[in-house]
Formats: structure tokens, C-alpha cells, sequence
């Protein structure tokens, strides 16, 4: 039986914003995926595992996320919010607390890849749709900027809290910790999650300076049916590939000149990722998405061209390996804010959650391939200039894709959400 939304009595304005920060705390939790690189130094050291394996279950996560994620938005949808992130909390933490049990290959890639990476897609999924719903299409981009902030700025404290247990318990130690914490802490802040009453309309503040009108509620066989869902896709899978890349390597990258600090290029890029969601959420909401995207992709390309020579150094000083980070990281997070407004705007909320779905497969089949030809040429090269190039140069594909994209237009009256 479909999930209903409590009935509110002249819905308080408060709501909403509960129930987005709620989003983001659940996002807070589910980011350990971006900690990845700090995890990676210790296995390659503990486990012996050889170049080519050890971003698989990183990898193979993400794709399955990405996947997981049109299940989760047909669960979202249908049973409503709560329920979805409730049991991704669970699969998060069953994943977790299985791979802290050994040091088997198989294990890792079936527990982190399949179960924690479907957990992660369940939560995620979950964590957008109702906020949004509280709120005006003029709001669209801040709202979704700051709900998946939390998954980006989870680094901030993964990465250091990760290097204090991997330093005292070990790998399967930090596991286990955080397969119980996240729990705790996913399932309880799922029960903020609820949907406005039926009918309910946000109240139009600065109605004229809304970005864009949602289709009327557009099925997903009607969205896979247009040109544009392709042309999105195919720039989602670049901008998010390229940042995953630096992402699921970008502690090994910072050892040469850091050191043991390293860790702390992690963090500095995780703020840049949740910085880049909250701005590119802004600034889309007031120039419109497709020039904000354009800006986007051609700040990253460039970033991976300044890259090559940067990480190439062993003199390199380490606030520029920091502010590099930082940047690529926030260039990387405006994606994750830009694609589920994208989504809203031209198909609707109805099926928001099974609609962005689809769209965030191009993100896991980004975050597969990219990350994994780069493991491939490093492993080969020795340097991670070729995977700057590489990325670059598709960036650049991405941003001149964006004149094929239609501008929003300007919304005039709310739509009631039903």
C-alpha cells in the first residue's frame, strides 16, 4: 500500500525546509562513496590487491547506483519517501558490515558494488523528490543543489574520520563502523521525508523569476521517446565521468606532494562538490540551465588541461594540488544539481523519481567507464596524463552539445502537486 502524505493543516513553510535537510543528511551519510581514494591507499596495501581490481567495487557501484536508481524512483513514486529510504539504509549497512567480514575480491565487489551501490541509489532517490515538491519552480535549482549537497560535501568529515579508523581498526574495522552508523542515521532522518497534501501549491514568491515550466507530467516512455533525453544523457555521462575519475583517484594523485596529508586534497574537493551544487543551482535558477551547464563543462575541460602538468610534479606545492581539487570538484557537483532541475523542468514531477532515473544512468555508466580507462592507462603509464586529456577532450564535446538543448522558458503560475 502506497505511502500517504501526512495531512498538513495550512501546510507551514517550515516543512519543506525539514524535509530537505533531511534529504541532505541522508545525502550526508550515503557520500562515503566519494571517499573511495582514501579507502583504495589502504587496500592496495593490506590486501595486495593488483592496479586494474582496485577501483572495481568503486566502479561497479556507481553503475549499479545509477541503475538501482529507476527501480528506486518507481518505488519513490509509488510507495513515497520514506519507505525508499528506509530500505536503503538497510542495503547500505548489510553491504557494509558484509565486506568488513574479509578480504575476498568477490565479496568486496558483490558487497560494496551490488548492495551498497543499490542501498546508495535507494536513499538518493528518495531524497530530492519531496523537498521539491515543497517548493516553487523559481526555487527548483537552490532546493536540488542543497539536498545533494550533503552527498558531495560527505567527504569533508568520511575523509578525515576514515583515515583516524583505517589508522586504528583498520580497513574491515572502519566498515563495520560505518555499516552501523549509517544505518542509525539514514533510517531515522527517512521518517522526516514526506510529501506535501494532495493539491498543495507552493506559494509563488517572485513567481517572474521562475526558470522554467514543468511539462505536464510526462511518463517515462514519453521522455525516452525525444531527442532530448539522449543529448542530456550523453552530457551527463561526460560531465560526471570526468569528475568521477579525479575523484576515485584523487588521494593518490595528492600523495606526491602531500603526503600523509593527502586526505585532505579529499576534503577540500568535497566542499568544492557541494559548493558547485548549491551555486550551479543559483545561478541556473537566474541565467537559465543551459548556459550554466555550458559554463560548467568548459571550466572542467580546461581544469583537466592545467591538471596534466600539476599532478605531473613531485614539486608541485600543496595548496595547488588543494585548489585544483577544489575546482575539478566543483565543477563536477554543479552536474548533480543541474540534471535533476533539467529533469523537473521538462517532464514534471509526477514521475520525477523514475524519470531521473533513467537520466542518472548516464552518471553510472559514466562513473564505470571513466574511472576505470583511468586506472587502465595509469596502470600502463604510470601518470595520469593521458586520463586528463582524455576527459578534457570530451568535456569539450559536452559543452558544444549544449546549443542543441532548447532554453527554458519562463514559468508564470504554479502547478498544484497532485
Amino acid at each position: 500500500m502506497a505511502e500517504k502524505a501526512d495531512v498538513v493543516q495550512g501546510p507551514s513553510p517550515y516543512r519543506g525546509w525539514v524535509v530537505t535537510f533531511a534529504g541532505t543528511g541522508i545525502n550526508l551519510a550515503l557520500g562515503i562513496l566519494y571517499t573511495w581514494s582514501v579507502f583504495k591507499t589502504a587496500i592496495a596495501k593490506d590486501f595486495g590487491w593488483n592496479g586494474e581490481r582496485l577501483n572495481d567495487p568503486y566502479a561497479l557501484c556507481c553503475l549499479v547506483f545509477a541503475f538501482a536508481m529507476i527501480l528506486a524512483g518507481r518505488c519513490q513514486d509509488k510507495l513515497g519517501p520514506r519507505i525508499t529510504a528506509f530500505i536503503g539504509g538497510l542495503l547500505v549497512s548489510v553491504g557494509l558490515l558484509w565486506i568488513s567480514t574479509t578480504t575476498s575480491y568477490l565479496v568486496w565487489v558483490l558487497g560494496f558494488g551490488v548492495l551498497v551501490g543499490t542501498g546508495i541509489g535507494f536513499g538518493y532517490s528518495s531524497a530530492t523528490p519531496p523537498a521539491l515538491k515543497w517548493f516553487p519552480p523559481s526555487k527548483t535549482g537552490l532546493i536540488a543543489g542543497l539536498v545533494v549537497a550533503g552527498f558531495g560535501l560527505a567527504s569533508v568529515y568520511i575523509a578525515p574520520l576514515s583515515e583516524y579508523l583505517l589508522s586504528h581498526y583498520g580497513v574491515l574495522g572502519a566498515m563495520r563502523f560505518y555499516g552501523i552508523a549509517f544505518v542509525i542515521v539514514v533510517c531515522g532522518l527517512s521518517l522526516l521525508l514526506i510529501n506535501p497534501p494532495a493539491g498543495y501549491v507552493a506559494a509563488m514568491a517572485a513567481a517572474r523569476k521562475a526558470t522554467a515550466a514543468p511539462a505536464a507530467a510526462a511518463m517515462p516512455g514519453e521522455m525516452l521517446r525525444t531527442r532530448t533525453f539522449y543529448l542530456l544523457w550523453a552530457m551527463y555521462f561526460i560531465g560526471s565521468g570526468a569528475g568521477l575519475m579525479v575523484i576515485s583517484s584523487v588521494n593518490g594523485m595528492a600523495k606526491a606532494s602531500m603526503g600523509e596529508a593527502a586526505f585532505v586534497a579529499v576534503a577540500v574537493l568535497a566542499i568544492g562538490n557541494a559548493g558547485g551544487r548549491i551555486v550551479a543551482g543559483l545561478l541556473s535558477d537566474r541565467i537559465g540551465r543551459r548556459w550554466t551547464l555550458m559554463i560548467v563543462l568548459l571550466c572542467q575541460a580546461i581544469l583537466m588541461f592545467l591538471a596534466i602538468p600539476i599532478t605531473g610534479s613531485k614539486e608541485t606545492p600543496a595548496v595547488v594540488i588543494a585548489l585544483i581539487a577544489t575546482l575539478i570538484g566543483f565543477n563536477y557537483g554543479a552536474n548533480l544539481s543541474l540534471f535533476p532541475s533539467f529533469t523537473k523542468d521538462l517532464w514534471g514531477l509526477k514521475n520525477f523519481g523514475m524519470n531521473y532515473g533513467l537520466v542518472f544512468t548516464a552518471w553510472g555508466v559514466g562513473g564505470f567507464v571513466l574511472p576505470r580507462i583511468q586506472q587502465m592507462l595509469q596502470a600502463r603509464t604510470g601518470t595520469y596524463a593521458s586520463s586528463f586529456v582524455v576527459a578534457g577532450l570530451l568535456l569539450l564535446v559536452g559543452a558544444s552539445l549544449t546549443f542543441t538543448i532548447a532554453p527554458s522558458k519562463p514559468k508564470v503560475a504554479p502547478v498544484p502537486v497532485r
